[in-house]
């Protein structure tokens, strides 16, 4: 790699986290290059900056296009074709959200729903179905709460993850003063 140690060891974590994300270890360490990068970057620059071969960065680019991670941008007088990650890293939250949703969400509701649909022929078909039916209710009360979320603006959910962060300390000083009340 062409980089210096922090954007190294940045790059090196998205890679191995890439895996864990749906993606593999090129594609994670492309995107991270993009994302701490200053200016927009060319196939060749992302080859000579990771050293990975051309047609590692090539696939990998066309992976980050369809999760929508990456922009195609042309520069005046320049034919290749740059990249760069959107700036607002709520829009990349968003994104991501997104497209976790329609890759892994939806399927598996749509699973659930031909599932529930079906006509049980055993006992344990039918307590199989009942299961389905609760993971199918909480999918679905989830995507409804997605679709709310999505709605709000970077600011206000910034705040409600905020809010989060408070409530969960309430929550917690309330477990120990009922945990001494106990005692």
């Amino acid at each position: 790699m062409n980089l210096s140690p922090l954007n190294e060891r940045f790059v090196l974590h998205f890679g191995e986290m890439g895996s864990r994300w749906g993606v593999n270890r090129t594609v994670g360490q492309i995107y991270a290059l993009l994302f701490i990068s200053p200016k927009p970057l060319n196939a060749d620059e992302i080859v000579e900056q990771l050293g990975m071969s051309r047609s590692n960065v090539s696939m990998g680019m066309k992976e980050l296009q369809s999760w929508r991670l990456v922009k195609m941008v042309h520069l005046a007088g320049d034919r290749r074709d740059y990249f760069e990650t959107p700036k607002d890293v709520w829009e990349i939250f968003r994104t991501l959200a997104e497209e976790k949703r329609r890759r892994e969400i939806e399927p598996t509701l749509s699973l659930l729903r031909d599932a529930l649909l079906d006509t049980p022929a055993n006992e344990n078909e039918r307590h199989a179905q009942a299961r389905m039916r609760e993971m199918h209710d909480l999918v679905e009360l989830a995507s409804g709460w997605f679709d709310e979320v999505h709605r709000l603006s970077p600011e206000t959910l910034e705040n409600l993850m905020k809010l989060g962060a408070k409530v969960q300390k309430v929550l917690g000083f309330a477990d120990k003063l009922r945990g001494n009340k106990d005692d």
